[in-house]
């Protein structure tokens, strides 16, 4: 049967404005550095796969020396691990308090693909308890248990390599033939299609802008009918799926068949 992949962070939940962007900020001001990130500087961060590697991004001469961090390389590594730590804490906490919105579409085209047999999971390299979190946010705790999470430090590289989603197929023994993968990035896209997988983009607000050449259907969100009705407004679709006024599952089936020829 066919698989349903999903990415997390934009993909089941806008999770980068309303959870990770504050959870990073709290992180540090309890840890007394002088950093906020500002919406239009945490839209640039988003595009660093990882968030131990957004934080790395602070780590320049004149931070280290002024914040008093040791130079030492591993020391560095120690402290923004501990900085990860505390805010995969905080971040856990936010997704749990139901203020972030899951996104359009995912728990209906999820369950559809549940009922129709299809395998499902999600791939992400971040942190995997917040992962869990996100899924269970989006898909509610009763469909969450079908997925298969492939999360966390597993791969040795982060998007646009296509680590996790390599991992994630020999994990679940998916063919490219069958499996498609729900993106909201170009990384994203990136990874997925040079793991020979074909790849959906669902834009979010950090990404839309981005170029998805590449992809087999780029849209809004996925959808939902009645009483959400939120419609799918389609940026690219060059295999003509025209899924239309929400993408269903019939729409992925088309493009697995299409993308195969």
């Amino acid at each position: 049967m066919p698989a349903l992949v999903f990415d997390c962070d934009g993909v089941l939940a806008d999770t980068e404005r309303y959870g990770h962007l504050p959870a990073f900020n709290q992180t540090f001001q309890e840890f007394g550095l002088p950093v906020r990130w500002s919406d239009s500087a945490y839209a640039e961060k988003v595009k660093v796969g990882g968030g131990k590697e957004r934080m790395k991004t602070l780590l320049t001469p004149d931070f280290i020396a002024a914040t008093g961090l040791p130079s030492d390389a591993d020391a560095l590594d120690e402290q923004v691990a501990r900085w990860h730590r505390r805010k995969t804490e905080i971040y856990t906490g936010i997704i749990e308090g139901g203020t972030v919105p899951p996104r359009p579409g995912v728990r209906r085209i999820a369950a559809e693909a549940d009922a129709a047999g299809w395998t499902l999971a999600v791939a992400s390299t971040s942190a995997e308890p917040s992962v869990r979190s996100v899924l269970e946010l989006a898909a509610g705790p009763e469909l969450a248990r079908r997925f298969s999470v492939f999360a966390g430090d597993i791969v040795p590289h982060k998007k646009p390599a296509p680590d996790i989603y390599q991992y994630a197929a020999d994990r679940l023994g998916l063919g490219p033939a069958g499996t498609i993968v729900i993106e909201d990035s170009r990384n994203g896209l990136l990874a997925a299609r040079g793991a020979g997988l074909g790849c959906t983009v669902t834009t979010s607000a950090y990404t839309a802008l981005e170029d998805f050449t590449g992809a087999w259907l780029v849209v809004s969100s996925l959808g939902d009918p009645e009483p959400e009705e939120t419609t799918t407004k389609v940026l690219s679709d060059p295999f003509g799926a025209d899924p239309r006024p929400f993408v269903r599952l019939a729409d992925l089936e088309f493009l697995l068949a299409a993308g195969a020829t």
